[in-house]
């Protein structure tokens, strides 16, 4: 742990979810044909990292000081990941969000981990599934469903 660079990190993350909750504030509170408006998910993930950095910077004035080790840089994980989300951002309407979001995940969890397929496809699928259902039917919200040939 470099606790000066974890201070700075605290400090930087704290203003961006600040950010993000006074911006969500200026997003209209609705969307046609949804219950959920465009600001909640702003709102809660700036407070969700306000959270977060407050605790990291409590942390670096308790936590022990370690001696760093000069970690290798894993590109081809790295390469992998931003191909994903790119290829993710661009076929999740056209594909939908349930299945767009299971290959991701997918993808993403073999990439860190790869010698647990089976639990990286069940944690995939459950996730997915369970957003969109939470999302689209508790909260009547929208999101891309199915592919447009399934309709």
């Amino acid at each position: 742990m470099d606790i000066k660079f974890d201070r700075i990190a605290a400090i930087l993350f704290l203003t961006v979810g600040t950010l993000f909750v006074i911006g969500s504030r200026n997003i209209a509170s609705s969307s046609y044909g949804s219950v959920v408006g465009p600001d909640i998910f702003p709102f809660f993930l700036g407070g969700f990292l306000v959270i977060l950095s407050i605790r990291l910077f409590y942390e670096t004035f308790t936590g022990k000081t370690e001696k760093s080790k000069k970690e290798t840089l894993q590109y081809k994980p790295f390469i992998i990941i931003v191909a994903a989300t790119l290829v993710y951002i661009l076929t999740l309407e056209i594909i939908g969000y349930v299945i767009t979001t299971f290959i991701f995940l997918f993808v993403c969890f073999q990439t860190m981990e790869r010698a647990k397929w089976l639990t990286s496809l069940i944690i995939a699928a459950l996730f997915s599934g369970l957003v969109y259902f939470l999302f689209v039917e508790v909260l009547k919200g929208t999101l891309p469903g199915w592919p447009i040939w399934f309709n």
